[in-house]
């Protein structure tokens, strides 16, 4: 069993502060153990004797910091005194944007407890005024769930990853740890997550609360991997829930969506670290209906692309390979490489080519492109043209079949991608069957969206994207089933142009790109959702301003999830409603006697009460 532990945050930045910005000197990156360790591939630097003034920038530093260490000791002797104070200290006026800058917010107060005890302090005082306090994690989310004008709780600080049990593969982290982190962490121990999103800049608590799943036939969410939380609540403090203790609760707080308490721990179920064997192809929706069977029992992971307006479909597979399989892949990928040599065809010429004939960018501009970067590039130059989106699909194939081949890795460096720039999304995630006796809906889910595209002449960019999990128990996760079922996760996409401060021309063309996937969504749910008894990811789901429309929307949540048991937990967990948003209240009404509201009852003046 290993474990991490924090020094004074206020020293930690103060210390990288002074020292970090002194020339000669070197870098403090942290006291965590964590953060003090090398960067996986920092290489050594040869020799070179210091010049003088290096010498007395190196002695003035050294005295600074010997100055600087001996305050380190009387701060952590005083801390219990002279500690920074996190509800005295909230940020007024703190601006959010998520990912993609589809969503902002100026929440009227952002705390940011340092501990266990720094967060039951601010639930308290939320809870007696009656202030609503919305947590946040990496503000990734589309639809920026998280999202509060009211108050806002960061736990960006609470990032410890608190203890790992290789023997019962195990890890217990403060909810604000990053994905990353963790899994590299982990490798230490040789174990893993058992599955991945497709990015891991997430914290761990927003990645478990908003339900979010990598893919994997025989995979369920990453919901399913948590086996303990410790979970702040505004009325009843502090619940340290598993399975065994409270199972009904649980399983409603695993997909909580930040509506039953603050996670501020959780504990993890992992494997042992492996190594995955990715094998990528462009085939035709043909050659994938044939294959589709076998590949969903063989293969550990699996990933379509298809790309609208083509015949092709991108196909991404993984299999586990241990350390002889590995090797051997490493070898003939590295032999194949080498027979290659330097005259290989560059994979993104044809989005190079199309950008340049188009004189949207000189040959010298596209040369150091990526091919999502030229991706990006095309699109915004008419994005709602579906004649040039469909030139730009083709080139994209293009690129894929340029692409083709395998690649060797961890499982977590393995399963992440490129998502490409900033985007309007929407997934739908619906049952098919099992892993052993697929019903056929997820196949005939894309035939059906492709068609739509096709027939409504969208400018349906690529790729849409079609990934699988198990079920998960946890009650509000929309692949809640058995371990045996099986889920099919369908996301579409359009990327949104990047406009310079000030252009008001480009902001219109944004605007529009917004306005179009709003009926390219709207389109989908109206044709697919009810025929496939589909719902949507939780941090991409949008609530309609139309009444109707949201009406529609609550009756297929309920239909779907055990919505009276969410809000009865909602009403004895959080009676005055303070962990909620406008986002919540529209999918969720829930009546209140003592409704929250942005009232400074209970703020600051009133913190000794807390206390």
């Amino acid at each position: 069993m290993a474990s991490t532990s924090h020094a004074p945050r206020s020293l930690q930045r103060l210390l990288r502060r002074v020292l970090g910005t002194c020339k000669g000197g070197g870098e403090i990156r942290s006291f965590s153990s964590r953060a003090s360790r090398p960067a996986p591939h920092d290489a050594p630097h040869p020799f070179r004797p210091p010049t003088p003034e290096e010498l007395r920038a190196m002695k003035r530093n050294n005295i600074l910091a010997g100055v600087l260490l001996v305050g380190a000791a009387g701060a952590s002797y005083y801390s219990g005194f002279a500690r920074r104070d996190p509800i005295l200290s909230a940020t007024p006026k703190a601006e959010f944007s998520n990912w993609s800058g589809t969503h902002t917010v100026v929440a009227h107060r952002l705390y940011e407890p340092e501990s266990l005890k720094d967060l039951e302090n601010i639930m308290n005082l939320a809870h007696k005024g009656g202030s609503r306090l919305r947590v946040v994690g990496s503000a990734l989310s589309p639809n920026g769930m998280a999202f509060s004008e009211e108050g806002m709780l960061s736990l960006a600080h609470m990032d410890a990853i608190l203890s790992i049990d290789a023997e019962r593969r195990l890890v217990t982290v403060q909810a604000g740890a990053r994905i990353a982190d963790v899994a590299a962490r982990l490798r230490e121990h040789g174990l893993t997550l058992q599955n991945y999103a497709s990015i891991r800049e997430q914290s761990v608590a927003g990645f478990v609360q908003a339900g979010a799943h990598g893919t994997g036939a025989g995979i369920p969410p990453v919901d399913a991997q948590v086996v303990g939380m410790k979970l702040v609540t505004p009325a009843e403090g502090v619940l340290d829930i598993t399975e065994e203790s409270d199972p009904e609760l649980f399983r409603l707080a695993r997909v909580g969506l930040g509506c039953l308490g603050v996670v501020a721990e959780l504990t993890l179920r992992c494997v042992p670290a492996h190594r995955l064997l990715e094998t990528t192809s462009v085939e035709s929706a043909a050659q994938v209906r044939a294959a589709h069977a076998t590949r969903l029992a063989a293969a550990r992971h699996l990933r379509y692309m298809w790309i609208p307006h083509t015949d092709a479909v991108v196909v991404v597979q993984s299999v586990e390979a241990g350390p002889e399989a590995a090797a051997r892949a490493e070898a003939e990928i590295a032999a194949a490489a080498a027979a290659a040599g330097r005259g290989k065809a560059d994979p993104a010429a044809a989005l190079r080519a199309l950008a340049v004939t188009a004189r949207l960018l000189s040959e010298r501009e596209a040369a150091p492109l990526s091919a999502f970067q030229l991706r990006d590039e095309l699109l915004a130059h008419a994005p709602l043209d579906a004649g040039w989106v469909r030139r730009v699909n083709a080139a994209e194939a293009a690129y894929w079949r340029g692409s083709a081949g395998h690649r060797v890795g961890w499982s977590d460096e393995v399963l992440g991608f490129d998502c490409g720039g900033q985007q309007c999304v929407s997934e739908a995630c619906f049952a098919t069957g099992t892993r052993a006796a697929s019903a056929g809906a997820d196949l005939a889910y894309a035939r059906d969206l492709l068609a739509l595209v096709e027939r409504e002449g969208l400018p349906a960019p690529a790729p849409i994207e079609q990934r699988w999990t198990a079920g998960s128990a946890s009650a509000m996760s929309p692949a809640r089933g058995g371990a045996a079922d099986l889920f099919s996760w369908v996301g579409i996409i359009q990327y949104l142009p990047v406009p310079e401060d000030g252009d008001a021309e480009g902001e219109r063309r944004r605007d529009a790109v917004v306005q179009s996937f709003k009926r390219y969504r709207t389109l989908v749910s109206e044709a697919l959702f009810d025929k496939y008894d589909a719902v949507e990811h939780w941090a991409k789901v949008e609530p309609p301003e139309d009444a109707a429309e949201l009406e529609a929307l609550r009756q297929r949540l309920g239909r779907r999830f055990p919505v009276a048991a969410f809000q009865a937990a909602r009403r004895r967990l959080d009676p005055k409603n303070i962990l909620s948003n406008d986002w919540v209240n529209a999918l969720f009404p829930l009546p209140q006697t003592e409704e929250a509201g942005d009232s400074d009852e209970g703020q600051p003046a009133a913190r000794a009460e807390a206390a």
